[in-house]
């Protein structure tokens, strides 16, 4: 190997690790942020050329991808019911204020799995950023309060259930109503209404290492996340498996594991530290070679 490829091998080696420790000072950082999904590196060798006898020589290393880990996080219990998680694979469905509603494609929304929800001034059920939570048809879950109506008027969430349904307290105190349609009245909490009115949606991944991140804990879809393109429906909004559900006056917490982060620090590190004394041992090789020519 020529001093100059063994530069480029400890220079190529010092700008990966350095941004490995990004990522994994990225993963620290957000260790209490609701919903977040840490991420690693995974690196790949650069080959050079070949030198004979099947012998090929490196020229170092290239960050092959940054990949997010979506393990479940550990869950802690909440004093708010629009305080949700999802027990399961699957992702909330948002969309920003200023989009053309309804969604026409579940691949065409915003996915979080922080589900830090409140009900706005205008009666909408958003993140703490804006961004509305959408229904199984689509639309942003928003409730009517016409002043005049109360024993449909929205006056508060009361309980959403492992399915999505979200049933709300009449002004008059008393009432319980269905959320039904966006912007639209309520209907009486009855098991005949339970199984016609919209829920909360959910959308689901079968790839999701594959979604981009937007910030905010938000995902979109890419081609090979493999979220449906199939526009939201009450019938298509299944859990992805029996045991998934959504949990209310729970938050999923942060999937990133201190100890295991720090260990990775310590590694990456290190392995910063041994190319930088690739370079300086190179440096130190020329040197000599120089002195012996003069």
């Amino acid at each position: 190997m020529s001093v100059t490829s063994a530069l480029f091998t400890g220079v190529t080696g010092l700008l990966q690790n350095g941004e490995a420790m990004n990522v994994i000072g990225n993963n620290i950082s957000n260790v209490n942020t609701v919903g977040f999904k840490g991420a690693r590196t995974l690196f790949s060798d650069m080959l050079s050329q070949n030198i004979g006898g099947g012998s090929q020589i490196g020229k170092g290393v290239q960050m092959q991808v940054v990949q997010n880990v979506f393990s479940q996080g550990s869950t802690q219990s909440s004093e708010n019911v629009t305080d949700l998680a999802i027990q399961g694979n699957s992702f909330f469905a948002l969309a920003p204020p200023t989009a053309t509603v309804p969604v026409a494609a579940q691949s065409s929304a915003f996915l979080s799995r922080a589900g830090a929800f409140q009900v706005d001034n205008n009666l909408t059920l958003v993140n703490p950023d804006g961004y509305q939570v959408l229904d199984t048809q689509g639309n942003p879950i928003k409730f009517l309060n016409s002043g005049a109506a109360p024993t449909t008027d929205f006056g508060k969430i009361i309980s959403i259930d492992n399915s999505g349904l979200i049933t709300y307290l009449a002004t008059d105190g008393i009432t319980q109503n269905y959320y039904n349609t966006s912007g639209a009245v309520g209907v009486a909490a009855t098991p005949a209404n339970a199984a016609t009115v919209q829920r909360l949606a959910v959308v689901t991944a079968s790839d999701p290492t594959a979604l981009t991140k937007q910030g905010g804990s938000l995902y979109q879809a890419t081609a090979d996340a493999g979220v449906s393109g199939a526009g939201f429906s009450l019938a298509a909004n299944k859990p992805n498996g029996v045991s998934e559900k959504i949990l209310s006056n729970t938050l999923e917490q942060s999937n990133v594991d201190m100890a295991s982060e720090f260990v990775k620090m310590i590694i990456t590190q290190r392995a910063y530290s041994a190319n930088s004394k690739t370079i300086t041992t190179t440096d130190q090789m020329t040197q000599e070679v120089l002195q012996l020519i003069r």
